[in-house]
């Protein structure tokens, strides 16, 4: 055996310290950050009067009531096909940008960045920039540095709490809650909750980071398949920066690229990587770098867009002197296009469903043990389970009726209403029934077969009907 040790499979994280930077990039990060964080922590808090017994909260997952409440529209546990199209225009709306633009989302709008941008934000401001926070890190622990770490790790947890918090308030009454909350008479999957959605935020915006993208989330690893040649990303124009170097007076300086291997581009990089070295599964595409690059090259007196979005489909052309493709004929594609179309006819989809969709609904249940009963009058009959829905925000009588009335009858068991073969269900809920359909003696088709039916629900005021098919079994039924 040999006697060398085995390489390690772990390495240690090498802290970031990112450069503060400003540019047209940095600035479109601070509006998107401002405008996702505004929109998770205050969504809850936004009313919406939708008449008695009803929540009064705009967007709500109601789970005890078993209902999404989004403004205007509810979703009840049957629509779930809402929520799986909602789902499935999110993918190929990722596709899409990916295809286009690369990974847009992980740069600007995935939440990991968006709380890591706001956590290194407030290291910045607690300890210092970049230079600041790297003697720091090297520093020995004295007062100075545990005042500093604890501030700024007490303001990573109130973050943290205001995260967690935020979420639960999407499924109960945001002010009654919060009241709960502090009162300690809370649920306590309600603290749990936030406990885990705290030390999930605290850690991974504050100490993994960048680790997160590299190591735990799969979209790195499926993004090539979204993004070809004409894919517009962020990269480095090295034919143009190489060879690189920084004594622009020396000899030989004529020959030197326009790069001057400031390493600004590094130092910005909230991933820690070079994007000289070419395209990378960590870049996240958030565009740092080029502000950074941009700042540089202005400096110096140079031409802007050393680093710049580009499609690698244009390196040729620019390479001999002439202009990359105009950008719209990048994004405006075979599989852009492809990809738009789903999306849109999936919403279309979706937004046609929820305008035809009723205000009454009915399931029918037939019980299967015993498939029929045998009268002593020589009757048989068949018992189901009637479940209406009353989508509707007041309450709604109903007469149940069968699609076959001359052969067979129906009776309902004793519902509590003013007319036989009526029931009363109550503003947005589901009331149960139970249904008897009896065949006459002497019709003896109906008694020895399979008979097909429909039972329906009329409204005694509207006349809205909606009905469901099912079978009544005969005596010969096996």
């Amino acid at each position: 055996m040999s006697d060398q040790p085995s390489a390690s499979l772990y390495a240690a994280r090498e802290p970031i310290f990112p450069r503060r930077v400003s540019g047209k990039f940095r600035t479109l990060k601070w509006w998107i950050m401002a405008v996702t964080l505004a929109i998770y922590y205050l969504t809850p808090w936004i009313r919406w009067d939708r008449g008695p017994n009803l929540p009064d909260q705009a967007v709500l997952v109601d789970l005890a009531g078993r209902r999404f409440y989004f403004f205007w529209i509810e979703i009840w546990p049957h629509e779930f096909y809402f929520v799986a199209g909602l789902l499935i225009m999110a993918g190929l709306g990722l596709f899409l940008f990916t295809s286009a633009l690369g990974r847009v989302w992980c740069g600007y709008t995935c939440p990991q960045t968006v709380w890591t941008d706001l956590f290194i934000l407030v290291e910045r401001w607690v300890e210092g920039d970049r230079n600041a926070r790297v003697r720091l890190w090297n520093a020995k622990w004295d007062l100075h540095k545990l005042r500093l770490r604890l501030t700024k790790w007490v303001l990573w947890l109130l973050i943290a709490v205001a995260t967690g918090g935020a979420w639960v308030f999407y499924f109960a009454d945001a002010p009654t809650l919060m009241r709960d909350l502090f009162t300690l008479q809370a649920a306590p999957v309600a603290y749990t909750t936030v406990a885990i959605l705290t030390a999930t935020t605290f850690i991974f915006g504050g100490f993994m980071r960048e680790q997160v993208c590299i190591y735990m989330c799969p979209w790195p690893r499926i993004q090539a398949a979204m993004m070809d040649n004409d894919t517009l990303t962020v990269a480095y124009r090295d034919w143009r920066g190489e060879p690189r170097g920084k004594h622009r007076k020396a000899e030989g300086a004529e020959n030197l690229g326009a790069c001057i291997d400031c390493n600004a581009c590094v130092n910005v990089c909230p991933m820690g990587i070079d994007i000289r070295d070419g395209q990378q599964m960590a870049c996240i595409t958030c565009a740092l770098c080029i502000d950074a690059c941009d700042e540089v090259m202005e400096r110096t007196g140079q031409e802007r867009g050393l680093i710049d979005y580009l499609a690698l489909s244009d390196t040729p052309r620019e390479m001999a002197g002439e202009k990359p493709r105009p950008i719209w004929q990048h994004v405006f594609r075979l599989r852009t296009i492809i990809y738009t179309a789903l999306w849109a006819l999936i919403g279309v989809g979706l937004v046609w469903a929820l305008f035809i969709r009723s205000d009454i609904d009915l399931t029918v249940e037939p019980v299967r043990n015993p498939t029929y009963i045998t009268l002593s009058d020589g009757a048989v009959r068949n018992v189901y389970n009637l479940r209406i829905r009353n989508l509707a925000a007041d309450d709604r009588e109903f007469r149940v009726l069968l699609s076959s009335d001359e052969i067979l009858r129906i009776d309902l068991e004793d519902t509590g209403a003013s007319s036989p073969n009526h029931v009363v269900v109550p503003a947005n809920e589901t009331r149960s029934v139970r249904a008897y359909v009896t065949a006459r003696p002497d019709d003896t088709a109906a008694m020895a077969d399979r008979t097909d039916l429909s039972l329906w629900i009329e409204d005694v005021i509207t006349d809205a009907r909606s009905g469901e098919a099912t079978v009544f079994n005969g005596k010969d039924t096996q």
